[in-house]
């Protein structure tokens, strides 16, 4: 349970987050090897998921 406190404080390091995320766009700076791996595991992931939805 939080506390009336902690719940807007969440949102609002949530929010925080999201825009320094945005500005930063990590997968930008990356290697492009790296970007390609995580590329390759992303799809792999999804291909999983998609065999457990049905």
């Amino acid at each position: 349970m939080t506390s009336p406190k902690q719940s807007p404080a969440a949102k609002k390091n949530l929010k925080k987050a999201a825009k320094s995320a945005k500005e930063k766009q990590t997968l930008k700076h990356l290697p492009a090897k790296t970007k390609s791996a995580l590329g390759k595991q992303a799809v792999k992931v999804k291909k999983e998921r998609a065999k457990k939805d049905y």
